[in-house]
């Protein structure tokens, strides 16, 4: 072969990984002007939402009625935040995305013939449901660390607990604590004590078999075992830094 083809395929492959390397640090700056700007704008969705909608377009089935609202995190009560910490990742506070202790225990739970727990959290699951899908692949546990990185470095941890808290599932077609309050206990989330706040909490690992308008007995224990986990935890106290106001009710 000619040495001016292989100079010519050789360009060829200069410029597409030229191309390529262009796209990915587009798409890499575009995430990072992403989470910067959702830092102060609250959003009206998430990635999850739209899935669900989604999908019950894609089987031509009745559109469903998302119920979701958006409440600042001045007017959710410390007793909710606390739960959720309680209930999902009590080193919130202290990790910088990655629960390292969580995840070495879960490793060796796994080797000792146990099965892999997951041990996501509160950041990474509010990179999942912002902006991922469900599943365990490993493109989207990449995307799932890129994105809990750029949230850890970006937002102050009370932004992320207060995106968290607006758009977790609760229940059906429920998303955010605003919704579920409504709902679910029938008057806004700022009126809501200890006791609603674990009920809430305790449904997070799985909203769609766990239901706050009938809890079962799984549920009634998981919401007793949060409610002492947050005295444990030592109340209010425990948000100092990540979250606002003055008193956790019981």
């Amino acid at each position: 072969m000619p040495a001016s083809m292989h100079q010519r395929g050789g360009r060829r492959w200069t410029r597409l990984g030229r191309l390529l390397g262009l796209m990915l640090g587009g798409m890499l700056l575009l995430s990072i002007v992403a989470v910067g700007l959702l830092r102060w704008i609250d959003p009206p969705t998430s990635a999850f939402m739209l899935r669900h909608w989604l999908a019950a377009t894609w089987e031509g089935a009745p559109q469903p009625r998302l119920y979701h609202e958006w409440v600042d995190a001045e007017a959710i009560p410390p007793a909710i935040a606390l739960a959720a910490i309680a209930a999902e990742d009590q080193r919130f506070p202290e990790h910088a995305g990655f629960d390292l202790v969580q995840l070495k225990r879960a490793w060796a739970e796994h080797r000792a013939g146990g099965r892999l727990r997951g041990a996501s959290t509160i950041s990474q699951q509010t990179a999942k449901n912002l902006f991922l899908w469900p599943g365990r692949d490993y493109l989207r546990k990449g995307l799932e660390a890129w994105f809990t990185l750029l949230m850890e470095v970006l937002w102050p941890k009370q932004r992320i607990l207060e995106v968290y808290l607006n758009l977790a599932q609760f229940g059906p077609d429920t998303y955010g604590v605003g919704a579920a309050s409504w709902r679910f206990f029938d008057r806004p989330v700022v009126s809501l004590g200890s006791a609603e706040a674990a009920r809430l909490a305790a449904v997070l690992p799985n909203p769609k078999l766990y239901r706050l308008d009938a809890p079962s007995d799984t549920v009634q224990r998981r919401t007793r075992w949060i409610r002492q986990q947050m005295r444990q935890l030592g109340g209010t106290s425990y948000l100092e830094g990540v979250w606002i106001g003055d008193a956790v009710t019981d």
